[in-house]
This record gives C-alpha cells, sequence and structure tokens, in this order.
C-alpha cells in the first residue's frame, strides 16, 4: 500500500473514532409538558435552555388547565402537568395521579382588571364596573379555565351577588377576555396579570379590583400519564423549573416571586433569592 494512501485511511479511522466516541443516543420521544397559554413566553427562553443543557426534545401543549385535566385523565400521554392554578394539580394527587409527590407551586401570578388600550377612559376600578350596569364585564367560564375558577370563587366572596348583574360575559380563558374587549363585545375584563402585561391592544385598569392584593399560584406535578422511559427527565425538567435562575425568568417575564418554603436554612434562603 503507498505510504499517502494509508495516511489517509489512518486520518479517517481516527475522525470515524472520534466522532463515535461524542456520540450520544438522541431520546427517542420528546418529553411533553401540559401547560397553560400564559407560559408561552417564557417558555420561548426556558425551553431552549432545557433542551440544550439535558440534550432531550420537549414538545409542548398550550391548553387550559381544566381541559389538560381532563386529558390526563383520560389517559393521553402528559409526562409533566404545568396548571395556572394549584386545584387541578391538587386534584390530581389526591387521586394518586401524580408521581413526585405534592404539587409544586412554580409561579404565581394575580388578578387585574383591563379594558382597550384605546378607551379614553384613564382608569375604571372594578367597583365602578360593577355598579354600572351597562358597562360590559367579561369573566373566565369556570367550566373550562382556571381562570374562571379562581374568579367563580373571589367574586363570590366579595360580590356574592355579581352574577345577577346584566352584561357579563364568559371567556375560556384571558386571550378570549382580552379578544372580546378587542373586538368590542366588552368594556373591561378580569385576568392574569402575566396575560394582560403582553398584550398590545389591552392595558390594565385597576391593579388590585378585589381591594386587596390576590395571590394566583400555579402549581406543576410529574403525572400519572408519564411515559415510563421518560420518568426520570420529567422529575428533570420538574427540578429545573425550581432552580433560582428559571425562577428570574419567570420573574422578568411578568410572573410575581413565589413564597419561599417553610424549613429552609439561612444559607438555602439566600441561594433562592440571589
Amino acid at each position: 500500500m503507498d505510504i499517502p494512501v494509508f495516511k489517509i485511511l489512518i486520518v479517517a479511522i481516527a475522525g470515524l473514532a472520534a466522532i463515535v466516541g461524542t456520540w450520544k443516543p438522541v431520546q427517542a420521544e420528546p418529553l411533553t409538558v401540559g401547560t397553560p397559554p400564559s407560559l408561552r413566553p417564557a417558555f420561548s427562553d426556558i425551553l431552549p435552555l432545557f433542551e440544550r443543557e439535558y440534550d432531550v426534545a420537549v414538545n409542548v401543549v398550550y391548553t387550559p388547565s381544566k381541559t389538560l385535566l381532563q386529558q390526563i385523565e383520560q389517559g393521553a400521554p402528559i409526562d409533566v402537568f404545568l396548571s395556572a392554578g394549584i386545584e387541578e394539580v391538587e386534584y390530581l394527587y389526591k387521586k394518586g395521579l401524580t408521581l413526585n409527590g405534592r404539587p409544586r407551586i412554580y409561579a404565581q401570578t394575580s388578578l387585574v382588571l383591563v379594558m382597550s388600550s384605546d378607551s379614553p377612559a384613564l382608569f375604571v376600578s372594578f367597583q365602578d364596573a360593577l355598579s354600572n350596569q351597562s358597562t360590559r364585564i367579561a369573566l373566565g367560564d369556570s367550566q373550562t379555565s382556571s381562570l374562571g375558577d379562581v374568579t367563580a370563587r373571589v367574586l363570590t366572596k366579595f360580590y356574592p351577588t355579581y352574577k345577577s348583574r346584566p352584561h357579563i360575559l364568559y371567556g375560556s380563558h384571558s386571550e378570549d377576555i382580552m379578544n372580546l374587549i378587542r373586538i368590542g363585545k366588552a368594556d373591561v375584563g378580569l385576568v392574569f396579570r402575566i396575560d394582560s402585561i403582553s398584550s398590545g391592544h389591552i392595558r390594565i385598569s385597576d391593579e388590585n379590583p378585589i381591594g386587596t392584593y390576590v395571590p394566583i399560584q400555579f402549581g406543576q406535578a410529574v403525572v400519572s400519564t408519564c411515559r415510563a422511559s421518560l420518568c426520570s427527565i420529567a422529575e428533570q425538567f420538574s427540578d429545573f423549573l425550581m432552580t433560582p435562575r428559571i425562577q428570574k425568568l419567570l420573574i422578568l417575564y411578568g410572573f410575581d416571586s413565589i413564597p419561599l418554603p417553610m424549613g429552609l436554612t439561612p444559607i438555602e434562603r439566600k441561594e433562592r433569592v440571589s
């Protein structure tokens, strides 16, 4: 064999060995995460970080939480459930349908009253809107969304007769409510604050429509429909959301900071907020 040809073969074999040595098996199936539309903006940053660092593809299903809950109960292949509330995940936990313990609070927001950014009114409080019988108010539908559940629970406590008021419209979630305002079918609406800040045609009219801050906590869990081959990476994703840097990203995108767990040492508390 000629010397030059021999050298070419040696180089080719060495290159192949280097490729084989650095090759990593590709995840056969993507991790499926069911999450509310509220997470869409933040996930534009969070998901690429996770996929790059853990070498796994993530398929996200953006759907209202009550719909996701029904799909999980029916056996849909969802690995991690992120809810726009805590009640849905608590419900699954009590039925033994979560795999990593109690639900974890991964984000927090609040209820705000919104109106069209084109409205000539500078400020409309929720109390003003309720007392003006001609004002059309859009609310979340408690049959389809966590937003509707929270809204109904809070209004029943503070304004027990609100359902008898005329001109109340219902939407499946924040996006539907804001669209009702955009097309002129509603004057104001109660939505999650996190959803309102990314909308160009809506502005917040009342930051504390109930008269006090009402925290809305978002819960998450690895659920029983998680595929066996993905349970390990699903738990890693669940943990990833709770890390300080991801919590800071969620705050950067408009979520409120979540309360620190009880029982942390001073050093652990410092690490969580630093």
